[in-house]
């Protein structure tokens, strides 16, 4: 038995290697390639070690003042995206956490509607319209704001919280707000902060509505400026059509997409230790109920 045990960790134990080893080489291949020089590139596109080692391509991309405005529209959409978002999570599940609600099983199967079937995109771009937020960064922001998946997590990890709590501090006089804020919220830590990192994920690679709702350069986010340079146009809209003042000559594209791959997604892994430990206990009890 304990040969058996020892074969299946020992086999477990690769395979988990082997596959975190595979999702480690894309990233690990785009930064050795954004610091080495096209000459390696040309010779080896699938390196792991870096030569020729220059970072004239991140000297070259931060140059540009439509990645910094690009970064500070993507962090406000970001930041005010998921702080309303997780009021509207706390305000909605709570009261849909209650069996008590009236009409609470029409109300879920409205929301779980909503994740089966979409109006589609001409409609939802006429809505955006006559709200008046087409080229707006509230454009980016509003039609995620309340998703019906995460909705369901939060309302499920506040079914685990014991009621009596609720009843004790009823019992003391407290009020509906004072126990959602004092009580419930403080123990939903855990699915809060799987929610804010599903939330700051989804706001920071939001290419689709951006493509669709944005014009206008100044309130380009980070996706579209990457978009920019993948496309290989040598950032000649960017720079009023000057490819020159666009980007040095002697820098070819395929480092300046890898530099400015690295710089976007650099920000969002770091938000990724921070909320680790909440992630695992507040995603398994927010998706099934005991």
């Amino acid at each position: 038995m304990r040969l058996k045990f020892s074969l299946f960790d020992t086999v477990n134990n690769t395979l988990v290697t082997l596959v975190t080893l595979l999702m480690l080489y894309p990233f690990l291949n785009v930064f050795v390639v954004s610091i080495s020089g096209y000459g390696a590139f040309v010779e080896n596109p699938m390196r792991i070690w870096p030569k020729d080692i220059s970072f004239e391509a991140y000297r070259e991309i931060v140059k540009h003042p439509v990645l910094w405005s690009s970064y500070l529209n993507t962090i406000i959409v970001t930041v005010s995206g998921v702080l309303i978002g997780i009021v509207l999570y706390i305000l909605t599940a709570y009261p849909l956490s209650k069996k008590h609600l009236r009409g609470r099983g029409l109300i879920m199967v409205a929301i779980v509607f909503t994740m089966l079937f979409n109006g589609g995109l001409i409609p939802n771009y006429y809505l955006m319209r006559e709200l008046g937020l087409i080229n707006t960064l509230a454009a980016l922001v509003v039609p995620a704001l309340l998703t019906g998946f995460n909705l369901i997590l939060m309302k499920t990890f506040m079914e685990h919280i014991p009621e009596e709590l609720e009843e004790a501090a009823r019992m003391d006089g407290a009020s509906d707000p004072y126990i959602l804020f004092r009580i419930i919220v403080p123990l939903s830590g855990p699915i809060i902060a799987t929610l804010c990192l599903f939330s700051a994920v989804g706001y920071w690679n939001n290419f689709y509505n951006a493509i669709v709702y944005i014009r206008d350069v100044t309130n380009w986010p980070l996706m579209l400026f990457l978009r920019e340079i993948i496309e290989g146009s040598k950032l000649n809209t960017i720079a009023g059509g000057n490819a020159a003042e666009a980007m040095d000559i002697n820098i070819m594209p395929v480092t300046l997409q890898y530099a400015t791959l690295m710089i976007v997604m650099i920000p969002i892994l770091c938000v990724y230790p921070f909320l680790q430990k909440y992630f695992v206990k507040g995603i398994m009890l927010g998706s099934v109920k005991g």
